[in-house]
């Protein structure tokens, strides 16, 4: 068991959807910018948001009846983007088996309403239907996008399948339909597959360049850079497992701001440092339980041949999920990890004193009553702060931060930017500050009468 790490979780429970049956790590997606789409394996999609109901801002799980879903269906997967500008609307893609008593057959249905005004409706879109049969079980639904030669880009569909192979589906604008096409057209690093990919991940870094990570069913990892134009592989790595990957997750670990002078768009770029998380299914061996999460650093430079085992992790069960956030706003990374051991963990990324390298320290863990499945950060309710949505087992749970503790480090960052103003400058800004700290305290007043936390 890992040591019980107590009083430092960030988090308090707001809400919980139980859902009508089961899920999976493919479950679960965001669906514009704050909604949640959950399907369970009985044909069910629930969709997740909040509402303003009476004044007051309150959760709302509802289901949408996607259409050609029959009610004995068995939902793999799940996914949803917006289409790359210029082009406007929403695209969800389910994958599903239908038992039909003498084989079960699978399909992706992918929903696009192309109707004016409708494009972002999630009840158009679930009625506007393709639905195309597959010749092998699907797996993971992922999308990406793509940088074509014109210098425009497009969001793809690349789904997993028991074939070996990995599936890619673009859109064709003339005849307002997704269409399969080859996947080595755009993604030539997914040829020749070493086994069925269970989990994907793709990493723009530039224009020109992206790294591409999958995990297997047999314990492989591959992990590519890829020039995008051409496309052209620069280089290809692999490293073996002895048990299926749950997960792999590509991530800079900071944000790194520019000038203004730069080409990026929005002043700021990726500092890839190119770390990988490796999550692997807990294997048995005699008594011992294998590693359970290995952290690849630096992989743009040096692959995968600098890996960090997290410190503790062989101690937990499976793990199913991974993601990683800012959770305490200092502009470095959190690791957060999901378990089949109803365990949350976190981990922290810190440069020790006189250390080289990063290291990743266990900060918190919280327990829930069922298996975490799946891990998503957003802002649901629109108050600028995001939530951790939780998909376990049984249902969602939807965390928030502590507005006690988020409104005393705006304080404390507001003391400190005042102390750092010329002389003359600060009556007037502890003045401001004092008025923003009585309307941070009616706020939280406010909210805490609202919603009850």
């Amino acid at each position: 068991m890992l040591p019980d790490i107590k009083g430092m979780c960030p988090f308090v429970e707001d809400s919980f959807s139980r859902f009508p049956s089961q899920s999976n790590i493919y479950g679960l997606c965001q669906a514009g910018e704050q909604e949640l789409l959950a399907a369970t394996l009985k044909g069910k999609v629930v969709c997740f948001r909040y509402q303003d109901l009476q004044k007051k801002i309150r959760p709302v799980a509802r289901e949408i009846q996607f259409t050609y879903i029959p009610v004995d269906a068995e939902i793999v997967s799940i996914d949803a983007f917006n289409k790359s500008a210029p082009k406007r609307g929403m695209v969800v893609g389910i994958t599903f088996i239908k038992d039909s008593g003498d084989k079960a057959t699978p399909f992706l249905n992918i929903y696009c309403d192309y109707e004016p005004g409708s494009e972002f409706n999630l009840e158009s879109i679930a009625q506007s239907c393709l639905n195309l049969e597959l010749q092998f079980t699907p797996f993971q639904l992922y999308h990406t996008e793509v940088h074509c030669g014109d210098g425009s880009s497009e969001t793809v569909f690349l789904l997993s399948g028991h074939d070996q192979r990995i599936h890619l589906y673009k859109e064709n604008a003339s005849l307002h339909q997704f269409e399969e096409q080859p996947v080595e057209r755009l993604f030539p690093e997914l040829q020749e597959l070493p086994s069925n990919v269970l989990w994907l991940n793709v990493l723009s870094i530039d224009q020109n360049r992206r790294l591409t990570a999958f995990g297997c069913q047999n314990g492989s990892v591959g992990l590519s850079l890829v020039n995008q134009k051409g496309p052209e592989i620069l280089q290809n790595w692999r490293v073996q497992h002895d048990s299926p990957i749950s997960t792999v997750l590509l991530f800079p670990l900071k944000q790194q701001h520019q000038s203004p002078d730069t080409n990026s768009e929005n002043g700021c770029c990726l500092q890839v440092s190119g770390w990988l998380v490796c999550c692997l299914f807990c294997t048995m061996c005699l008594v011992e339980c294998k590693i359970n999460v290995c952290v690849f650093r630096d992989v743009e430079q040096y692959g995968l041949s600098r890996q960090l085992c997290l410190a503790e992790s062989d101690q937990c069960d499976a793990v199913l999920c991974a993601l990683v956030v800012d959770l305490d706003f200092d502009g470095q990374h959190e690791l957060l990890l999901g378990t089949y051991g109803q365990d949350l963990l976190c981990y922290k990324f810190h440069q020790p004193t006189g250390a080289f390298e990063d290291k990743l320290q266990l900060l918190w863990r919280r327990s829930f009553k069922s298996p975490l499945l799946s891990l998503i950060y957003l802002d649901l309710d629109g108050d600028g702060l995001r939530e951790l949505a939780v998909l376990t087992l049984k249902g969602l749970h939807i965390l928030q931060h502590s507005l006690k503790t988020t409104a005393d480090l705006v304080l404390h960052r507001l003391s400190t930017l005042v102390s750092r103003l010329p002389i003359s400058s600060k009556d007037q800004s502890i003045k401001n500050q004092d008025g923003e700290e009585g309307s941070i305290s009616i706020s939280n007043e406010q909210r805490t009468a609202e919603t009850g936390h």
